[in-house]
């Protein structure tokens, strides 16, 4: 599948403008990632595109995101990317046995929580949020609330990366894109 087919898949089952910058900001780390270990950048943006694809449609812990996975097969992706998607999702059980899974999981909630850390500054930029603003907010258990901390770190301990140094990897991968995502 081409990032332009997982791009009108997206768009076909997500209307809401938050959700789509969240697949960008998720296929932005994806592609830095996916250059940074020599892999296929456009297979790793097509996850990065489609891993939250099925949950405006599909939003509860039953559905997704097993039904987008039965989307997916039945459009045809490839079993190996189906099953990163899935196991972004803790509570799926589908283990992460490879470096596009563990990223994949490693780059998904700490998108969300660095764009929420870049939506409470004053100037609403990325290009001045650090490492260490997002760490500080990691502490505050009120922001954020909904994002879990002991998955964005966990992630960086699955990747075998110091949770700094991917933050600060993962901020400059989305400032790349700051203007499609508004920050």
């Amino acid at each position: 599948m081409t990032r332009t087919e997982a791009w009108q898949i997206l768009n076909e089952y997500t209307k809401n403008p938050n959700l789509i910058k969240h697949a960008l900001a998720v296929e932005a780390a994806m592609r830095a990632y996916a250059e940074k270990f020599g892999e296929d950048v456009e297979t790793w943006r097509v996850v990065g595109v489609l891993h939250d694809f099925d949950y405006e449609k599909y939003p509860t812990a039953a559905d997704h995101p097993y039904r987008g996975a039965e989307i997916l097969r039945d459009k045809g992706l490839d079993e190996t990317l189906i099953r990163a998607i899935m196991s972004h999702a803790e509570y799926t059980g589908v283990p992460r046995d490879t470096k596009l899974a563990k990223t994949l999981f490693a780059v998904d909630e700490l998108c969300g929580f660095i764009t929420a850390v870049t939506l409470v500054r004053p100037d609403k930029k990325i290009a001045t949020v650090t490492p260490q603003s997002v760490k500080k907010k990691f502490k505050a258990k009120a922001f954020a609330a909904q994002v879990s901390r002991e998955d964005m770190t966990k992630g960086a301990e699955e990747l075998g990366v110091d949770l700094t140094e991917h933050i600060g990897f993962v901020i400059a991968a989305m400032a790349e894109i700051a203007d499609e995502l508004g920050l």
